[in-house]
C-alpha cells in the first residue's frame, strides 16, 4: 500500500508510513531536497509502525526516508532533534530533514525532556517534526490508561487529534507544515481506536497548505531556530516559545480549515468534540436520531477540533456566538474544557459551558475510552430535554454465565512458560513486556514501569521479614533501560535475583529484535561490570555455545531443567543475582520453522497411555496441550497446528509422549463443492468477528475490508486487540457502508461471526447483538489457558445455543472439525464461517472480491479460498459433507481387557458388570450406576503397568523411526532421566507384551512389588466390595450419591508418584462420602485376592 493511488483500505499504523512518502512527494513537487528521519520506540497502538518501515526500507530508502530505532524513546527524540540541527551544520545533504518521532503515552512521559529541548531549539523550513504520541485510553495494552495531549503540550507543542485514517494522512501532512511555520514540534495523538482502525481511503489526493499572513510584535512572524541553546538564550526564547509559537500554531490551523463546523446557523445548543471522540460523538448523535439534517432541524452545532492545543479562541467564539448552551465531549480530564471555558470567560453573552459536569451532576466520563454506546448513555437525557433527542434505553438481556474467560496466555513454546515460574515460597516481580501476564495466574506481585524493574524492591526490602525477590526482566527492557535498575541494585546492596530473559525478540507477537541488543556472553560481562555477584545461564540448549564462548568470570551454564535448582541456589545468596534465561521467542522460532525446508519430527501423545493427569501442561504450561473428551475419560491431545516444538511436554512424568518422523502432508477427504448460487448481499452492514489471538482473526477482518475497498464500497474496520495477541479474546468490527468510528455500537450488528463460542458469548462483545442480528457460531471448545494448568475445569457447555438465543437466527458448525477434516489443519476454519456468512446474505462484498482479496493476503490463497468456497456450501446445507463410510464403533471394554491381560479376567469383569445391571434391574433405576462400575472398573483393572504401556504403544501403529520417551522404575529409583527408545522401542514392547501372564505371579513378576503396583491391585478389590455393598442400597436411597460413590476413581490419573497423590485424594473422598462402618478395616495391599472373590493378579 506504500506506493498505491487511488482507492486503497489503510491501518492508522500504515497511514503514518504512507504519510512520511506523502511528504517527500509533497517537498520534491515544490523543488525542494528533503530527506526524512524515523526513530522513537515501539509500543502499541503503534507497535507495528517500525515493523513497516523495516519490511518497507527499500521503498522509503528511495525516498530518502531512514529509519534509526531508538534504544529507547528519549534517545530517539535526541536523534530526531539531530534531524534539524543537520542542514545548521557545515556541508548539508539536503534542503531540509523532516523527523517523525513516535512512542506509546508512557515513552512521552519519560522523553519529556528530551522533547521540550527539542522543540525549544525550534525547526527548520523544510524540515519540521512530527511527535507521535500512541494513547491508549482504555489501558487495553498498556499499565495505565492514557491521554499525551496535556503532556505534549507541556512540553510546548501544539497538539492534533486525528480523528480516523484519512485523519493521519491529512492533519499528518499539516502536521509537519505547521512545524515548521511556527518553529515547534508538532504533536500528534493516535488512539488504539485509529492506530487499529482499517479504512477505506483515497490515496495520492494533494493536501493545499497555506501560509498565513501573521505578525507577531509588530512584525511577520518568523520563527527563532538555534542549532544549540544555553541558558541566556533559552531565557531570550522563553516569550516566543510560550506566547508566539502558539499564536503562529493557531494562525496556521484556522488558513488551514484544521477545525471544522457543522449543523445550524441559529443552533441553541453546541458541541464540541476533537479526534476519535468526535467519531464516537457523530455515531451516538446518529443513534439518537440527530443525523445530519436533524442537527439542522433541531438547532444544534457541532465543532469538529482538529487542533487540541492551543485552541482557536477566536475561531471558538464564533461557534459559541449565540448559543446558550455548549458542551465539551472528550476522553479523561477536561483539558480542551478547561480552555473553552477561558476563552469565553470575558463574553458577555458567553454560554454555559459543560463537559465533565452537567445541570444534573456527572456528565461526559472522565474514565476510560469513549464510544458510541457510552456517548449514547451519558449525553442521551440531556439531548432528550434540550433538543428532543430520541432516547431510548436499550433492552439488557441477561448476561449468560461463564465460568471462564478467554484470558490471554503465553504462547505455545514461550520460555516464560518456564522461565516464570519461581521455587515455592519466593516472590516474583513483574515488569513490561510479556511476564506481564504472569500477574492474571498469581505468578508475580504487582509491576513496575518499563525500566524500573526491581528498583521497588530496593524501597521494601528493608521494612518486610522477605529476604528476597525474584523480578522477570526482558532483554528487550533491559537494553531499553532496566540496565540502569541493575546497577541500582547493586548501589543500594540490595538481596535480588533479576530473571533476565534472553528471547532475542520484544513485542507481544515476537517479529522485532530488541534494538541494542547483544549475545549472553556480552550481558554476562555487562552484568559482571556492574558488580552483580553471580550469573548462572540457563537455556533449553547448553550445547548451543561453543567452548571458546567468552563468558564473564564466574558464569555457569545449566539445562533449563535445572530451573527449580538454579533459583534455589540463587535466592540464597547475598546481593545482586541473575538468572539469564537464554531461549528464542517461540513466535519468532515458529516463523523461522515455516520458511525453513528442514523438517522436524513431530510429538504425539498416545491417548490410550495418556492419565489425562494434566503433569505435562502443569510442567510446560503450553496452550498446545488440549485436554480431550474421550470414551475413556478426559485425555491430552496435542494441537500439532499451534505447536512450536518447544518440547517442554517431554518433562512430564508420563510414558504416552512419542516422537513421530515427519510425514508428508496428512491426506485429507475429497469432496466436491459443487454449484453455488449468488446470494442476495446486503448494500452496508455492521459485522462483529469474535476469536482467539493467534488464530488469523485480525487478518479475517482485514480481507473482507480489502474486499469491500475492491467492490468501491465504504469501509471501517477495527481490530480490538490490547493484550490478546495469542489465545486472549480478540474481537474484530467490520463497518461497511455506515458509521464514523470503527465500533459497532450495541445493538447494531447485522452479522456475528463467533469464531470462537467463549469469546464471543462474553459481554460487552454479545451486547453488540440483538433480535435482529444473524450469528455463524464454531461449535469448538478450544481450551483456554486456565484449562490448561487445571485439568478439572471443563469448557462451558450449550454456549452456542446461548448466543443462538440473543439473535434472530443462527448457524451453529464445528468449524474446526470441519476444517481438520476437509484441510488437515485448523487454520481455515474462519474462513468456513466466513464462506457460510456470505451465502446467508450477511456481508455486501461479492465473493469475487473476497476471493481477489484472499488472495491479495498471499497466504495459503488456494486453500483459504476452497475454505470460502466450502462454507458457501454449509450455509446451503449444513449436513454436508457425508458422514465418512466408516464410523467409530463403540469401545469395547471386555475386548479390551482380555487384550490386556486373558480372558479369564475379562470373563470376571464381564459377570461383576452383569451382577451390577441385574440388580440395577430389579430395583428399577435408570442404568447410570452401572455405567460408571462398567467404565470405572475397566479403569481400575487395566492399570497402566510396564506390560500394558508396551501394548498400548503397539497397538497405536506407529511409523518406523519413531521414538518413545520412558522412565523405567529402575531408572527413577536412580534418580537418572527418562531415556528415548527408538530402534529397540518394537522389539521391547514386544517382549513385555508377551511375559503380561506375570502379572498372575507376583514372586515372578519383576515389576509388581512396587508399592503402587500393590496398590493398583487393592483398588480393584476394594471397589468390587464397594459396589458389592452399594446393591442393596439401589432403589432406597439417594440414587444420585450412589452414582457419584461408583464413579469416585476417575480421579485417579497419573503414574508414580502424581497417581499416589491421586489415590490419596481418593481414598479420602470416599472416605468422606461413605465412612467406613464400625468394626471394618480397610483391606492390606497384600490381601490375597482369592478372599475378596477376584481372579489373582
Amino acid at each position: 500500500m506504500l506506493l498505491v493511488e487511488g482507492p486503497a483500505a489503510l491501518s492508522g499504523v500504515s497511514a503514518l508510513g504512507r504519510l512520511l512518502l506523502d511528504q517527500h512527494h509533497a517537498d520534491r513537487a515544490r523543488g525542494w531536497r528533503t530527506a526524512g528521519l524515523v526513530s522513537g520506540y515501539r509500543g502499541s497502538p503503534l507497535g507495528g509502525l517500525d515493523l513497516l518501515l523495516q519490511r518497507g526500507a527499500a521503498v522509503f530508502g528511495r525516498h530518502d526516508v531512514h529509519f534509526v530505532p531508538g534504544v529507547n524513546e528519549e534517545l530517539g527524540a535526541t536523534a530526531v532533534y539531530g534531524s534539524q540541527l543537520a542542514t545548521q551544520l557545515p556541508g548539508p545533504r539536503f534542503d531540509g530533514v523532516f523527523g517523525l518521532w513516535y512512542g506509546k503515552a508512557p515513552g512521552v512521559d519519560r522523553s519529556a525532556d528530551a522533547i521540550k529541548h527539542g522543540t525549544w531549539m525550534g525547526t527548520t523550513p523544510r524540515g519540521g517534526v512530527l511527535a507521535v504520541a500512541g494513547d491508549d485510553p482504555a489501558s487495553k495494552s498498556s499499565s495505565l490508561p492514557s491521554a499525551s495531549a496535556q503532556a505534549l503540550a507541556e512540553c510546548y507543542l501544539p497538539v492534533l487529534a486525528p480523528a480516523d485514517v484519512a485523519d493521519v494522512l491529512r492533519l499528518g501532512r499539516i502536521g509537519f507544515e505547521l512545524s515548521r511555520y511556527c518553529g515547534s514540534w508538532t504533536g500528534f495523538t493516535v488512539v488504539t481506536d485509529v492506530a487499529d482502525a482499517y479504512e477505506s481511503v483515497l490515496l495520492g489526493e494533494p493536501v493545499e497548505v497555506v501560509t498565513p499572513e501573521f505578525e507577531w510584535d509588530g512584525r511577520p512572524w518568523a520563527p527563532t531556530r538555534h542549532p544549540g541553546v544555553d541558558i541566556p538564550r533559552a531565557r531570550a526564547m522563553e516569550r516566543e516559545v510560550l506566547e508566539g509559537r502558539p499564536a503562529a500554531a493557531v494562525a496556521f490551523a484556522a488558513a488551514n480549515g484544521v477545525d471544522q463546523v457543522v449543523g445550524a446557523a441559529d443552533a441553541r445548543l453546541g458541541l464540541v468534540a476533537a479526534g476519535h471522540d468526535y467519531a464516537c460523538l457523530r455515531d451516538a448523535l446518529d443513534r439518537l436520531g440527530l443525523t445530519g439534517p436533524e442537527l439542522d432541524r433541531r438547532g444544534v452545532r457541532v465543532l469538529r477540533l482538529g487542533l487540541v492545543h492551543p485552541l482557536d479562541a477566536a475561531g471558538l467564539r464564533r461557534f459559541a456566538a449565540g448559543l446558550p448552551e455548549l458542551v465539551v465531549v472528550e476522553a479523561k480530564r477536561g483539558f480542551v474544557e478547561a480552555q473553552v471555558k477561558e476563552a469565553l470567560y470575558d463574553l458577555p453573552d458567553r454560554p454555559r459551558v459543560w463537559g465533565k459536569r452537567g445541570p444534573a451532576g456527572a456528565l461526559v466520563p472522565v474514565d476510560g475510552a469513549l464510544d458510541a454506546d457510552r456517548l449514547r448513555a451519558a449525553l442521551g437525557p440531556f439531548l432528550a430535554e434540550r433538543v428532543g433527542a430520541e432516547h431510548v434505553d436499550l433492552p439488557k438481556p441477561a448476561r449468560i454465565s461463564l465460568p471462564l474467560a478467554r484470558t490471554p496466555f503465553f504462547c505455545s513454546g514461550c520460555p516464560h512458560n518456564r522461565s516464570t515460574v519461581v521455587p515455592e515460597g519466593s516472590l516474583a516481580g513483574a515488569g513490561i513486556g510479556c511476564h506481564t501476564m504472569t500477574t492474571l495466574v498469581g505468578r508475580s506481585e504487582g509491576f513496575t514501569q518499563m525500566g524500573g524493574e526491581g528498583a521497588q524492591w530496593v524501597g521494601a526490602e528493608r521494612f518486610t521479614d522477605v529476604e528476597h525477590l525474584f523480578q522477570n526482566m526482558g532483554d528487550g527492557t533491559f537494553f531499553h533501560s532496566g540496565a540502569l535498575a541493575v546497577r541500582q541494585a547493586v548501589a543500594a546492596g540490595t538481596t535480588i535475583t533479576f530473571k533476565l530473559l534472553h528471547n532475542s525478540a520484544v513485542a507481544m507477537t515476537g517479529g522485532q529484535p530488541a534494538d541494542g541488543a547483544v549475545s549472553p556472553a556480552a550481558i554476562t560481562a555487562m552484568l559482571h561490570a556492574e558488580g552483580v555477584v553471580r550469573t548462572v545461564v540457563v537455556t533449553d540448549d547448553p550445547t548451543r555455545y561453543p567452548r571458546s564462548a567468552p563468558w564473564a568470570p564466574g558464569v555457569t551454564v545449566r539445562h533449563r531443567d535445572d530451573l527449580d535448582e538454579v533459583q534455589r541456589e540463587l535466592r540464597e545468596v547475598p546481593g545482586v543475582t541473575v538468572l539469564l534465561y537464554d531461549q528464542e521467542c517461540a513466535a519468532e522460532l515458529r516463523r523461522k520453522r515455516k520458511r525453513s525446508p528442514e523438517r522436524r519430527p513431530v510429538v504425539r501423545i498416545n491417548e490410550r497411555v495418556c492419565e489425562g493427569c494434566g503433569d505435562c501442561a502443569r510442567k510446560s504450561n503450553c496452550l498446545s496441550l488440549e485436554p480431550v473428551e474421550t470414551e475413556l475419560g478426559r485425555k491430552t491431545r496435542i494441537d500439532e497446528g499451534s505447536c512450536n516444538d518447544d518440547l517442554s511436554c517431554l518433562s512430564g512424568d508420563c510414558p504416552s509422549f512419542v516422537l513421530v518422523p515427519p510425514a508428508e502432508r496428512a491426506e485429507v477427504e475429497r469432496v466436491e463443492i459443487g454449484d453455488l448460487p449468488e446470494p442476495v448481499r446486503p448494500a452496508r452492514a455492521n459485522v462483529v468477528l469474535v476469536g482467539i489471538g493467534g488464530t488469523g482473526v485480525v487478518t479475517a477482518n482485514q480481507v473482507l475490508a480489502t474486499a469491500a475497498v475492491l467492490d468501491g464500497l465504504s469501509v471501517r474496520a477495527l481490530d480490538q486487540t490490547g493484550l490478546s495477541q495469542k489465545a486472549g479474546a480478540v474481537v474484530s468490527h467490520l463497518r461497511i457502508g455506515t458509521g464514523r468510528a470503527g465500533q459497532v455500537p450495541a445493538g447494531a450488528a447485522d452479522a456475528y461471526l463467533a469464531f470462537d463460542p467463549l469469546a464471543a458469548a462474553a459481554e460487552p462483545t454479545l451486547s453488540t447483538c440483538s433480535p435482529r442480528t444473524t450469528a455463524v457460531v464454531s461449535s469448538a471448545a478450544v481450551p483456554t489457558g486456565a484449562m490448561i494448568t487445571d485439568s478439572s475445569l471443563a469448557f462451558p457447555a450449550d454456549l452456542p445455543q446461548a448466543i443462538a438465543a440473543r439473535v434472530a437466527r443462527s448457524l451453529v458448525l464445528d468449524a474446526q472439525a470441519l476444517s481438520r477434516r476437509l484441510f488437515a489443519d485448523t487454520s481455515c476454519a474462519n474462513f468456513l464461517l466466513i464462506g457460510a456468512a456470505y451465502q446467508l446474505g450477511l456481508l455486501p462484498p461479492s465473493a469475487a472480491a473476497i476471493e481477489a482479496a484472499i488472495d491479495r493476503n498471499g497466504v495459503n490463497t488456494a486453500t483459504t479460498t476452497q475454505a470460502f468456497r466450502a462454507g458457501r456450501r454449509l450455509a446451503l446445507d449444513p449436513a454436508w459433507p457425508p458422514p465418512p463410510a466408516q464410523a467409530d464403533t463403540p469401545f469395547d471394554r471386555r475386548a479390551d481387557l482380555e487384550s490386556y491381560q486373558d480372558k479369564r479376567l475379562a470373563d470376571h469383569y464381564a459377570h461383576f458388570v452383569a451382577t451390577v445391571r441385574a440388580a440395577e434391574h430389579a430395583a428399577g433405576t435408570t442404568g447410570a450406576f452401572t455405567r460408571a462400575v462398567e467404565v470405572n472398573l475397566h479403569k481400575l483393572m487395566t492399570y497402566k503397568d510396564e506390560y500394558e504401556v508396551a501394548r498400548l504403544h503397539l497397538s497405536a501403529g506407529y511409523p518406523e523411526g519413531t521414538r518413545y520417551r520412558l522412565h523405567p522404575p529402575l531408572l527413577r529409583a536412580l534418580g537418572m532421566r527418562p531415556i528415548t527408545l527408538h530402534r529397540t522401542a518394537r522389539p521391547a514392547f514386544t517382549t513385555l507384551h508377551r511375559l503380561r501372564w506375570l502379572r498372575r505371579h507376583p514372586w515372578l513378576n519383576p515389576f509388581g512389588a512396587t508399592h503402587l503396583r500393590r496398590t493398583e491391585r487393592r483398588l480393584i478389590r476394594d471397589y468390587q466390595r464397594l459396589i458389592t455393598d452399594l446393591l442393596p442400597a439401589l432403589g432406597t436411597a439417594r440414587y444420585d450419591a450412589l452414582v457419584e460413590l461408583a464413579d469416585l476413581p476417575h480421579l485417579i490419573r497419573g503414574y508414580e508418584s502424581l497417581k499416589l497423590t491421586a489415590i490419596a485424594h481418593y481414598e479420602s473422598r470416599l472416605a468422606a462420602l461413605r465412612p467406613t462402618p464400625a468394626g471394618q478395616h480397610p483391606t492390606s495391599p497384600d490381601t490375597p485376592a482369592a478372599t475378596l472373590g477376584g481372579p489373582g493378579r
